[in-house]
Order: C-alpha cells, then sequence, then structure tokens
C-alpha cells in the first residue's frame, strides 16, 4: 500500500529538513510527500525551493496565507497513494507511528484512522492544562453532533482512505478543518477507527500557532456542519 502524506508548512524553516528525514525513515514501504507551503515568509520558501523540492515528490506554493485548511485542500488534490495522513512540520507527531494507523486500513476494517494524543501509552510531552480542557471540550461537542465517541477529534494524525477524502468538500481554510472533516466523515458513515500515538507539545515559545481564536472558531465550525450544513 502506498501512502501519502500532505505536509502543510507555514515559518518552518528550522524543522523542515528534520521532519522529512523522519518521514523517509518511517516503516513503511512505499510513500509520497507532498508539501504545501501558505505562504511563508521566514525563509522556508527559499529553504524550499534549493534544498527540499529534490528530496519529496511535489511542493505547492500558495501565493498569499490562507491556512492550514486551503494548503490541506490543496494537498489532496495531488495525492495519488492508497491512503493519507496529515502531517504537521512542527515535530510534535512522529512518523514512526504511521503504521499504527496504516495497520486497521491495511486490515480492511477501517476508512478513516484517528491518532489520539489521549488514548497512547507512547511518550507524551507535558504541556498546558487548558490546551488539553479546550481539546476535550471541543471533541465532546463534535461526537455529540456527530455520534461519534472519539477521544481526540482535534489530533493532526488523521489518516484516509484516498477515495475518502477526495470525495470530501474541504471548506475551511484554518484550523476549522478538523471539526468539518470529522463531521463529513461521519455523516457518510465512513468505518472510523482510533489508534494511541505518541506527541511532543510545542510551546508558544517554540513555534506553537493554534490560539484561543481557534478555539472559538472551532465551535462555530461544530454547531455550522453539525446543525446547519448537510451537505459533504
Amino acid at each position: 500500500m502506498k501512502l501519502s502524506i500532505v505536509v502543510p508548512v507555514f515559518n518552518e524553516r528550522g524543522t523542515l529538513h528534520e521532519i522529512i528525514r523522519r518521514i523517509k525513515d518511517a516503516p513503511v514501504d512505499r510513500l509520497e510527500i507532498v508539501i504545501v507551503d501558505d505562504c511563508s515568509t521566514d525563509g522556508t520558501r527559499e529553504l524550499l525551493k534549493k534544498e527540499i523540492e529534490p528530496l519529496v515528490e511535489k511542493v505547492i506554493y500558495h501565493d498569499k496565507n490562507y491556512g492550514k485548511g486551503a494548503a490541506l485542500r490543496s494537498g489532496f488534490k495531488e495525492i495519488s497513494g492508497d491512503c493519507v495522513i496529515v502531517q504537521d512540520a512542527d515535530l510534535e507527531y512522529d512518523p514512526a507511528d504511521y503504521p499504527l494507523l496504516m495497520t486497521p486500513i491495511l486490515e480492511g476494517k477501517a476508512d478513516v484512522v484517528y491518532g489520539s494524543r489521549f488514548s497512547g501509552i507512547g511518550p507524551h510531552r507535558v504541556l498546558y492544562f487548558w490546551h488539553y480542557v479546550g481539546n476535550r471540550f471541543l471533541t465532546l461537542l463534535s461526537n455529540i453532533f456527530t455520534n461519534l465517541n472519539l477521544t481526540d477529534m482535534e489530533t493532526c494524525y488523521k489518516m484516509f482512505r484516498r477515495e475518502v477524502i477526495q470525495s470530501i468538500l474541504i471548506q475551511e481554510n484554518r484550523f476549522g478543518f478538523e471539526p468539518e472533516v470529522t463531521a463529513k466523515v461521519a455523516r457518510k458513515k465512513c468505518r472510523i477507527y482510533e489508534v494511541g500515538i505518541s506527541y511532543y507539545g510545542r510551546t508558544y515559545e517554540e513555534g506553537k500557532k493554534i490560539g484561543w481564536k481557534d478555539g472559538f472558531r472551532a465551535i462555530y465550525v461544530i454547531l455550522k456542519y453539525g446543525i446547519f450544513v448537510r451537505k459533504s
């Protein structure tokens, strides 16, 4: 099975080489790496053009900063693998966990697999209490409308069969992608599994980008796609 990895990038010059190395070292036989640069301004774009492009299958450049959801929308259009996973470039998630997420799909049991930061036995960096509370609240709220029992709706590690994600119209441009795609795969009656993963969270000083405004947007998106918008 060929695995496509879509890497949305915005101002990650310091971690790009390392995340590509880790992806290539992942214990998966066939990989395809698609990077989407969301108009970085810290030298990331120049690094991609000079050094990273020869190492990966495709790099897409946005002409302005649209957000993570928009970057993923661009990347999903270009993949050719049997399944695809989202990989942030910030080193919070470990590509060594790919086989854990692939197993339910390889066994023909799942269409979508979420990597839960809260149910795994792997190492987890101890960080912000209120982020934990916020993630738990958003997951609960999402579960109310999707009738799922996920433990980590906001996780970056979401793996999809290619035909599933390419059949979904992603409308959210920023971090609202997470609750939107969750609502839509639930509505499509996809077989959804969850596996525990390791997690190495960043502080804001280290470059973490998601903030409280994104939390409020997530609430809006959950209500929007849970109540008002019923199309995929």
